[in-house]
């Protein structure tokens, strides 16, 4: 019998292990055939005038491919839609799960769940639809698929993903710590702002995290909704053109292994390169906050 468990759990270790080699291969392999079909670009123009050169017209003759604009645009777009989301997202988490009532929980949580399983395509045309014509209508603006409208929709997709998360590492913090603050006279606020937040600041990280990975990488909304202008945006209300969007709308026209195609890629390692560090500066962030959380405790 013990010999019999023996053999299932090595078979079980051998399984996870091919499980978790083959994402690792298909991971490369896809980092592998990207990096091949970007590179070529620059025997045509150098690394310095594709990342930061300011005309993006590949069609042009000669063509010119500065990407400078897209990787604006998408910074910028980023950045809004984690202002809007982040306070929104992790205050909703809080009231959830510590100020919220057992049946206004039960009737919230599952809306916001559904919010996250609602398609890209669907935000975007709401955006493109609904918000874009009040936008237009009520800031005097010439068009209202721009840099607002795209953050507003980023952040109305990334809202569920940081507030699920953000509630269940809230909901993780031991109840001891609580009883212990509020038998020390603190209030129930104090108690959330200097105990309970500090405690679960690593999980609600992780959900920060997930939200912005997520917004960085959309394609369908921001292709949608915010403009499409290749330029780099002097206000809020201009329109942009975010890497991935660019890479959307121009795959399909672009000569199979042309000038045009290999620019593309080699945005989308630019891209790739943008998330990897922006992954990596987020691990390190959640890590320290970890330590700094089980410090305090």
């Amino acid at each position: 019998m013990a010999n019999i468990r023996q053999i299932k759990e090595r078979w079980m270790h051998y399984l996870f292990l091919f499980i978790a080699t083959a994402s690792i291969v298909i991971l490369f392999m896809i980092s592998v055939f990207l990096f091949m079909e970007g590179l070529p670009i620059f025997k045509q123009v150098s690394v310095k005038d594709f990342i930061f050169g300011e005309f993006w017209y590949p069609t042009y003759d000669p063509p010119e491919f500065g990407i400078f604009p897209l990787i604006i645009g998408s910074l910028v777009v980023t950045i809004f839609s984690a202002i809007i989301s982040i306070p929104l997202g992790v205050m909703t988490a809080v009231y959830l799960a510590e100020m919220a009532t057992q049946k206004v929980r039960e009737i919230v949580k599952p809306i916001v769940e559904l919010l996250a399983a609602l398609p890209s395509v669907v935000i975007g045309f709401f955006g493109m639809i609904v918000v874009a014509p009040f936008l237009q209508e009520v800031f005097d603006i010439p068009t209202g698929l721009n840099i607002f409208n795209a953050s507003m929709m980023l952040a109305f997709m990334s809202i569920p993903t940081i507030c699920s998360i953000s509630e269940d590492a809230i909901f993780s913090v031991p109840t001891n710590l609580k009883e212990a603050s509020l038998a020390l006279g603190a209030t129930h606020l104090e108690t959330i702002a200097r105990v309970i937040l500090p405690a679960s600041i690593s999980g609600i990280s992780t959900a920060v995290i997930l939200g912005m990975s997520r917004a960085i990488g959309e394609t369908m909304v921001v292709l949608m909704v915010a403009g499409g202008a290749a330029m780099i945006p002097s206000s809020i209300f201009d329109p942009v053109r975010p890497m991935p969007a660019s890479i959307a709308a121009e795959m399909a026209e672009a000569p199979f292994r042309g000038d045009h195609y290999y620019a593309l890629f080699a945005t989308g390692i630019v891209l790739f390169i943008f998330t990897f560090i922006f992954n990596i500066m987020a691990e390190h962030i959640s890590h320290k906050y970890r330590q700094v959380g089980e410090a305090s405790l």
